[in-house]
C-alpha cells in the first residue's frame, strides 16, 4: 500500500481476502460503492457483490484466480437495483476491437506524452533475467508493470 500512497491512493483495502466488506462500509459508513471492477474473479464475487451501493455496478474484468464460478445473491440484486457487466473482448469481431483505438490515440495517448497519466513500473528486467521477472510476477508482490528489456 506504500507504493500506492505515492501515486496517490486516499486509502487502500486487501482485498485479497475474501472478507473485505466490513472495512468497506466502515470506509463508506455503510453506504457502500458505486462500482468494483474485479480483476480477481469468482473467488472474491460474492464479497464484491455484497459492498455495492444501491444501484452499485459489479464489473467481471478477468479471473486470475482460476475461479469461474460463484453464488450469486439474487436477493440484493434485486433489491438494490445492481448492475452486473462483463468486459471482455473475446467475443468481439476485429472491426470491434479497432472501434475503440482512435478514440485512445485522441484522447489517452496525449495524457500519456505531456506526463498526465505515467506509467506504474515496478521492476525492469534485462530479458536474459526473464525467469526472474516471471518468478517476480508469480510471487504476487510487484505493483505495476514487470518490464523485459531488449537490449539491441
Amino acid at each position: 500500500m506504500n507504493k500506492l500512497a505515492a501515486l496517490g491512493l486516499d486509502l487502500g483495502i486487501c482485498t485479497r481476502a475474501p472478507n473485505f466488506y466490513d472495512q468497506v462500509m466502515s470506509t463508506t459508513e455503510g453506504k457502500g460503492v458505486q462500482l468494483v471492477v474485479n480483476t480477481v474473479g469468482g473467488s472474491v464475487f460474492a464479497e464484491s457483490l455484497r459492498c455495492l451501493c444501491f444501484q452499485g455496478r459489479l464489473g467481471t474484468v478477468g479471473y486470475v484466480d482460476g475461479v469461474l464460478n460463484a453464488p450469486l445473491d439474487i436477493e440484493a440484486l434485486h433489491a438494490k437495483r445492481l448492475t452486473l457487466f462483463g468486459v471482455s473482448n473475446k467475443l468481439r469481431s476485429p472491426e470491434q476491437r479497432a472501434e475503440p483505438v482512435a478514440g485512445f490515440v485522441k484522447d489517452i495517448l496525449p495524457a500519456f506524452a505531456d506526463g498526465r497519466i505515467q506509467s506504474c513500473i515496478d521492476t525492469i528486467f534485462p530479458f536474459e533475467e526473464m525467469v526472474a521477472a516471471k518468478a517476480l510476477m508469480e510471487s504476487n508482490s510487484h505493483v505495476g508493470k514487470i518490464v523485459l528489456r531488449v537490449s539491441p
